[in-house]
C-alpha cells in the first residue's frame, strides 16, 4: 500500500503540536510540540525514530511562522516530503457553520474567523497555524477538522439552553460541545470490537483527560454531549470546575472578586486541583489518595460520581444500549477510576470484569465489565483523533 502521510497541526495560543501521520495504519512517523512561543524559553523537540531532539527557536516575531518554519526544514531533512500529501488542522470550534471537515481556502478561514468569539483562546491560535502552514506548504491541499463538527447532530432538545431564545438568535448561545473527534472515532472502534455496524449501534462515550466529556451515541451520531457552550461544562476535569450554578459568579463578584480573577478559577483552579488542593494529574490523586489524602480521596469521590451521574442521565436519549465506551488519558489507564465509575453504575446492572479492567491499559482495548440488565458492556477503546484527522485530510484531498 503506498505511503500516504498527513501532516497533522494543532495549533495552541503558545505552542504547536504537529505529527506525520501514516493515515493507513494510523502510527505517527514523526511528532514533535513547539511550545513558549513569545517567551525567551520558546523551543520545539521532536521524536523520530525513538530519539528525541529539541532546539530553541530564537529568531524574532511570529513564533507560530518560525516554528512551521523549522518543521518544514525537518520534514526535507528526513525524507518524508514526498510522502506527505495533505495537511490537518485541528480547529477547535467550527459554531453552526461547519458540520463537517472542509478544504481550507480564504473562505473558510474567514468563516472560521467569524466564530472566533466563540472560542477566543482557541480559534485565532488555530489561525494562526493554518496561515503559517499554508506559506510553507502552498502545493498541498490543507483540511480544516473541527472538535464541535460530530456534535452538530444534536436535536435542538439537547442543545437548546433554557434561556431567553435572544441570546440564542443573537449571539449563537447555545450547547456546541467538544472533543468531537475522539468521540466518533472511539464508536467506530468499539462497533468493529462488538462487531456490529455503527449505525445500528448506540454507545455512551466517556472521555476522561484533563479535559473530560461524556457523549450519548445514537446510530452513529451524536445526540448529546456534556460539555456545552464552552469546554468548561460538564465533568469535572483536571483544573476546570465542570458544571456549576451560575449565581456563584454574581456571588463572588459582589465580594470583590474580579471577572478575570473568577473564570481563572474556574479554569485554571478548580476541579482535581481546586477539591485536592494537591494536583491536577490524576496519577498524583491515585498516589495520594493510597496514602490517605483526604483531599485526594474527596477528589477522587467528586470525580467518579459526577462521570456515573452523566453516563447514567445518558441512557434517556437513547432506546437502548451496547456499551460504555472510556478514553482519553485517564479513562485509557486509570483502573481505579474505571473500576469506581462502574461500582457506581450498580442499579443499571455494571459489573466490573476485575481481570478484564486490569489487562485494558497502557493503550489495550478491552471488555472491562457488562450489564445483563442492559446488555451492555463496559469497555477501554484507545482513541486516535491525529487519525481522524489525517484521514479526513486524505479523503478531502
Amino acid at each position: 500500500m503506498a505511503n500516504s502521510f498527513v501532516l497533522v497541526i494543532n495549533s495552541g495560543s503558545s505552542s504547536l503540536k504537529f505529527a506525520v501521520i501514516d493515515s493507513n495504519t494510523g502510527d505517527a512517523v514523526l511528532s514533535g510540540l513547539g511550545e513558549c512561543f513569545g517567551l525567551p524559553e520558546s523551543r520545539i523537540s521532536w521524536k523520530y525514530q525513538g530519539e528525541k531532539t529539541e532546539v530553541a527557536i530564537t529568531e524574532e516575531g511570529n513564533h507560530h511562522q518560525a516554528a512551521i518554519a523549522r518543521l518544514v526544514d525537518l520534514v526535507n531533512e528526513l525524507g518524508l516530503t514526498q510522502d506527505v500529501v495533505a495537511v490537518g488542522h485541528r480547529v477547535v470550534h467550527g459554531g453552526e457553520t461547519f458540520t463537517k471537515s472542509v478544504l481550507i481556502d480564504e473562505k473558510a478561514i474567514k468563516d472560521i474567523e467569524a466564530v472566533q468569539d466563540l472560542a477566543p483562546l482557541h480559534n485565532p491560535a488555530n489561525i494562526l497555524g493554518i496561515r503559517a502552514a499554508l506559506e510553507a506548504f502552498p502545493s498541498l491541499p490543507h483540511v480544516a477538522v473541527f472538535d464541535t463538527a460530530f456534535h452538530q447532530t444534536m436535536p435542538s432538545r439537547a442543545f437548546t439552553g433554557a434561556i431567553a431564545k435572544k441570546l440564542y438568535e443573537d449571539y449563537g448561545i447555545r450547547r456546541y460541545g467538544f472533543h468531537g473527534t475522539s468521540h466518533y472515532y472511539v464508536s467506530r472502534e468499539a462497533a468493529k470490537m462488538l462487531n456490529k455496524p455503527v449505525e445500528d449501534s448506540s454507545f455512551i462515550s466517556v472521555h476522561l483527560g484533563n479535559g473530560a466529556s461524556v457523549c450519548a451515541i445514537k446510530n452513529g451520531k451524536s445526540v448529546d454531549t456534556s460539555m456545552g457552550f464552552t469546554p468548561l461544562a460538564g465533568l469535572m476535569m483536571g483544573t476546570r470546575c465542570g458544571d456549576l450554578d451560575p449565581s456563584i459568579i454574581e456571588f463572588l463578584l459582589k465580594k470583590g472578586w474580579t471577572q478575570e480573577d473568577i473564570f481563572d478559577t474556574l479554569n485554571k483552579k478548580s476541579g482535581f486541583l481546586g477539591v485536592s488542593g494537591l494536583t491536577s494529574d490524576a496519577r498524583g490523586i491515585l498516589e495520594a489518595m493510597e496514602e490517605g489524602h483526604e483531599g485526594a480521596t474527596l477528589a477522587f469521590q467528586v470525580f467518579t460520581y459526577r462521570v456515573a451521574k452523566y453516563i447514567a442521565s445518558y441512557t434517556i436519549p437513547l432506546e437502548s444500549l451496547d456499551g460504555i465506551i472510556f478514553t482519553g488519558g485517564i479513562g485509557e489507564n486509570a483502573l481505579p477510576i474505571r473500576r469506581e465509575i462502574l461500582n457506581n453504575l450498580k442499579l443499571l446492572g455494571f459489573v466490573e470484569d476485575a481481570k478484564g479492567n486490569e489487562d485494558a491499559r497502557f493503550g489495550a482495548a478491552g471488555i472491562i465489565g457488562k450489564s445483563e440488565l442492559l446488555g451492555a458492556v463496559a469497555m477501554v477503546v484507545p482513541t486516535n483523533e491525529e487519525l481522524v484527522i489525517a484521514q479526513d485530510a486524505i479523503s478531502l484531498a
